[in-house]
């Protein structure tokens, strides 16, 4: 390795706290990190990591180094920015992870694929929290708020949690009036794959939070069955209003208990921090801020 491929390894594997990380997004083996740093702290006549069978920790003297290199490689990242903005159309794979909302996100993503045909994308349809670095993800959409100083954020819109069921449902079981009456309906649950825990559906009484006992007549860990079920008149759900636009506009799914849901989530862009996007993701950016919304069914 020469002394650019060193601070490289050195920085990937600062920042994860991992030799084998570091190597996986470097396409080496964590021997070679291993190595590149033996030499690279050989040159500089200091330790820059603490290392344990384990875990790797930097010394004092390696998170100084640190934040030397970061800003080296920004000024090497803002020049290869420019050099690819000089050359024409952004290029290359861009990794991207957004939550199992099908009918939502796929409308603005098939419009930035036809934009952007040099551009790739690499694309993970999950509802788990992911690491947006340590994953090595370009960019990812989330709801709720951003708790990592590694990230950058925007926000893109809001959505709203409603219950519904069919007109069908409805008039054979009858419309519940009040949050106890759900005890005696078909309920389909969401349950969140990683956590393996039920979503909680927000329903509220003078401000304050309810629980009602919810009868488990089927569950999913995505939500696209429920949408499903709840149009074919086999329960009511909790569902995001952004993914039943439709649904709710032809009559096909009606919300009820609706004075007693409270909820109101944002949806944002997460990437990691840096002054200089690359270009793809620049464009990115920019074309979910001002499509993802609009180019969603009419809410």
């Amino acid at each position: 390795m020469d002394r650019l491929s060193g601070l490289d390894a050195f920085v990937q594997a600062a920042e994860t706290r991992s030799f084998t990380i570091a190597a996986q997004r470097l396409g080496l083996s964590p021997s070679a990190i291993g190595k590149a740093i033996a030499r690279l702290e050989a040159r500089l006549g200091v330790r820059l990591f603490h290392r344990s069978t384990r875990s790797v920790a930097l010394t004092p003297e390696g998170a100084l180094f640190l934040e030397r290199c970061r800003r080296a490689m920004g000024e090497l990242e803002a020049g290869e920015a420019e050099l690819a903005q000089s050359r024409g159309a952004p290029s290359g794979r861009l990794r991207v992870s957004v939550p199992l909302l099908h009918v939502f996100f796929m409308p603005a993503l098939t419009g930035f694929m036809a934009a952007y045909p040099d551009v790739a994308l690499d694309m993970d349809f999950s509802d788990r929290l992911v690491d947006v670095i340590d994953e090595g993800f370009d960019v990812v959409i989330r709801a709720g708020e951003v708790t990592d100083s590694r990230l950058m954020s925007r926000v893109l819109g809001a959505f709203h949690l409603k219950l519904v069921a069919s007109p069908a449902y409805l008039a054979r079981r009858g419309v519940p009036e009040a949050p106890e009456d759900l005890a005696g309906h078909a309920c389909l649950l969401h349950r969140f794959a990683t956590s393996r825990t039920f979503e909680h559906w927000p329903i509220t009484r003078d401000g304050i939070d309810l629980f009602p006992d919810l009868p488990e007549t089927a569950i999913a860990n995505t939500i696209d069955p429920l949408i499903d079920w709840a149009e074919q008149g086999l329960g009511i759900a909790c569902l995001p209003d952004l993914a039943i636009a439709r649904q709710l506009a032809d009559g096909r799914l009606r919300v009820v208990l609706d004075p007693f849901v409270r909820h109101a989530g944002t949806f944002r862009l997460l990437w990691p921090a840096s002054p200089h996007p690359s270009p793809k993701l620049r464009v990115f950016l920019e074309f979910m801020g001002q499509h993802l919304f609009a180019a969603a069914p009419a809410r």
